[in-house]
């Protein structure tokens, strides 16, 4: 399902962040503990809420593209669940394109009961090709109890409810290394120009500005729909996330040109860039809050999840390590919201429970307090989320309710928006190499985007 006309209020709800949100996140400190007690002694976890049936004996498999942290954060998800119901859950970690991962194991017979999707698009192709089965009535349920309209509605494909959306991210982010700016004297920024002042001031000083995992596609997407919906506007990222515009539009080349402001700049980048190309996802945070004052870059842009990885350093959120918005590059400053979405792929009866559970906020709660993790479940306590960045972020997207714009790559079919090596993620890593190619890099686009749609 595409995002239909949702911008403003998540808008104004981060525009409001952003007035105060640059002293608020920069004065706080790391917040609570990992039980998620707050630094007030607010207690942490709540009883048990939702009923869930007994499935002793059961197996349940659940696949995902997540690694790491990330992936250790949601097994204690899935712990509580075996607790709870007496299951034994296994993992199985997907590749990208996931829609490719889960078609083999349709193929051969062996489809996991759960999915956890990364793309609208993934979800769309999973109900065209009859994989998925529609949300039983608990978990219909909780979603009605504890979700908004519109988050109801991207989980939902022909007005049939398939999918929980269980983990939401805000991706219109910059985290930014303390020491660095301080040593550097630098500002944050709230414009794009201001944001380029400040790499000048930062690379001045002997440190990068920004560090770019380039070597994953999907960020360097979310660095093009952050400056275009800036830039053009919510209708004309609609219309280019549904490809009623192609990407031969003046205002494309627009944001790449902008794009390439950053980008051509070989002392703006970690590495310049053939470091960024070469640079994974986890590796761009790490890098950015290690040594000092003196690390491989002072900033990093990507959603509230990069403090996971950050999690993985010594660095502390709220004091080495913090945040501010994406800078405007139009007249108000972008929000671009993605999400996981579980979809069961078997009729089971245990396919089914884990959706329950994973609606509920007890299962939101228990990831919550682990950090770089927002929930879409309007139930699930403030306190649950370790600091008060990671409250500022939950509370901005719950206050939204039903507007936002969703992830533009994640809207389209997955040849294009959502494959390694090829489409989209392909053609925005060959612009990074090469940032004057503006024309052929939107003729490419172009030529992907209209294979993909079927135009």
């Amino acid at each position: 399902m595409r995002s239909r006309g949702r911008s403003r209020t998540t808008k104004h709800a981060w525009v409001a962040l952003a007035a105060t949100g640059a002293l608020a996140l920069s004065a706080c400190g790391g917040g609570g503990t990992k039980d998620g007690t707050s630094p007030g002694g607010t207690p942490g976890p709540a009883a048990p809420g939702v009923s869930l049936p007994s499935l002793s004996g059961e197996k349940v498999e659940v696949a995902a593209v997540w690694t790491g942290p990330e992936q250790e954060n949601f097994g204690k998800v899935l712990k509580e669940f075996e607790k709870r119901t007496g299951a034994t859950v296994s993992f199985v970690p997907a590749q990208d394109p996931i829609v490719n991962f889960l078609g083999t194991k349709v193929a051969g017979g062996q489809p996991p009961d759960v999915a956890l999707l990364p793309q609208v698009g993934a979800l769309v192709s999973a109900v065209q090709n009859k994989w998925a089965q529609p949300v039983g009535p608990e978990a219909r349920a909780q979603l009605d109890k504890h979700y908004s309209k519109g988050w109801k509605e991207l989980g939902a494909v022909g007005g049939t409810q398939y999918g929980v959306y269980y983990k939401a991210a805000n991706k219109s982010l910059v985290w930014y290394n303390a020491k660095a700016f301080e040593a550097a004297g630098a500002k944050v920024p709230k414009t794009w120009a201001e944001f380029l002042a400040t790499a000048d001031t930062l690379s001045a000083s002997g440190v990068p500005a920004v560090s770019v995992a380039g070597a994953d596609g999907w960020t360097l997407t979310d660095w093009f729909e952050n400056v275009y919906l800036s830039q053009s506007g919510p209708d004309m990222y609609d219309k280019l996330a549904k490809h009623e515009i192609k990407w031969t539009d003046p205002s494309v080349g627009e944001a790449l040109r902008t794009l390439a402001s950053l980008f051509g700049r070989k002392d703006f980048l970690a590495g310049g860039q053939t470091g960024a190309l070469a640079t994974e996802f986890p590796k761009s945070v790490t890098q950015t809050f290690t040594g000092g004052d003196r690390p491989a870059a002072a900033m990093v842009f990507e959603g509230d999840f990069v403090a996971v990885n950050i999690g993985q350093t010594d660095a502390k959120i709220g004091e080495d390590a913090l945040v501010f918005p994406f800078p405007a590059v139009g007249a108000k400053a972008p929000v671009v919201s993605g999400g996981d979405v579980a979809v069961a792929l078997k009729p089971s009866k245990g396919a089914q429970a884990l959706l329950t559970f994973l609606a509920s906020p007890d299962a939101a709660e228990i990831q919550a307090r682990e950090g770089g993790f927002v929930s879409p479940n309007k139930s699930v306590r403030p306190e649950a989320y370790p600091n008060d960045i990671q409250r500022e972020i939950a509370g901005a997207l719950i206050a939204a309710g039903d507007d936002f714009r969703f992830d533009m790559s994640d809207q389209a079919p997955a040849a294009f928006g959502g494959t390694p090596g090829s489409g989209e993620w392909k053609a925005l890593q060959d612009f990074l190499k090469n940032p004057s190619d503006v024309s052929g890099t939107q003729a490419r686009l172009e030529a992907d985007a209209a294979k993909a749609f079927g135009r």
